[in-house]
């Protein structure tokens, strides 16, 4: 522990910076969690419902519904598919796809790249530390005449290792809290893509008052 205090004292101009670092880090990381809780949809719970207002009160009401929910498949893909839904089903398709790589997985994708650019920038000033500190103890060493002098310079080749250690500790968890981020959104992508095609099918099953289906059918080309 002393061996810690000594580096973080003499070699501030180091841990300083590594320190803030790590708290960005923290920082970004709780950030991004808390926006993706923010942006989950419990379909579970969420699809009843919208298929109950659906049914009752037509699909005006399901979209006003659905903007009023959390996350963003209630509150960006299904109102997307649902103002497009009078230009048929292909036109649901194509603006829901587009919503879900335009719109939300760069929304998800957000303070990810810094989290990866601080893991490797954290590594890279760890070791750019411990090799200054390298340099200026063996040039110590180099101006020593006897061994009792040498010896006592030892210790600061350990505590130049301090800065690769604390480099170290800062990229590691950012390193794995990024693939973990990444494999969300891959597996969050799929979950809107089937959410699409619920949608397109409560769509196409529903009939208003007239009888009619809230998608319009495109009408077959006659042969001949």
């Amino acid at each position: 522990m002393s061996a810690f205090t000594h580096f973080i004292t003499n070699d501030w101009y180091f841990a300083v910076p590594m320190f803030l670092m790590s708290f960005t880090a923290v920082t970004l990381v709780v950030w991004r969690i808390l926006l993706n809780i923010d942006a989950k949809t419990d379909l579970n719970l969420f699809l009843p419902k919208f298929q109950r207002v659906l049914d009752e009160d037509g699909p005006e009401a399901a979209l006003a519904f659905s903007k009023a929910q959390k996350g963003v498949i209630a509150k960006k893909l299904f109102p997307t598919g649902l103002e497009t839904r009078t230009q048929g089903a292909s036109a649901m398709r194509r603006a829901m796809a587009g919503v879900i790589e335009l719109e939300i997985v760069p929304d998800l994708n957000f303070l990810l790249a810094l989290i990866l650019a601080i893991a490797k920038i954290a590594t890279m000033v760890g070791l750019l530390g411990t090799v200054i500190s390298m340099i200026n103890t063996f040039s110590a060493i180099s101006q020593e005449s006897n061994a009792t002098g040498v010896a006592s310079h030892s210790k600061e080749i350990g505590l130049a290792l301090f800065a690769t250690a604390l480099g170290l500790i800062t990229a590691i968890p950012l390193v794995f809290s990024h693939v973990l981020f990444k494999d969300w959104i891959a597996r969050y992508e799929l979950k809107m893509q089937s959410a699409a095609k619920k949608l397109l099918v409560m769509l196409q099953n529903h009939k208003g008052a007239t009888g009619r289906p809230a998608i319009p059918s495109v009408a077959q080309a006659r042969v001949g």
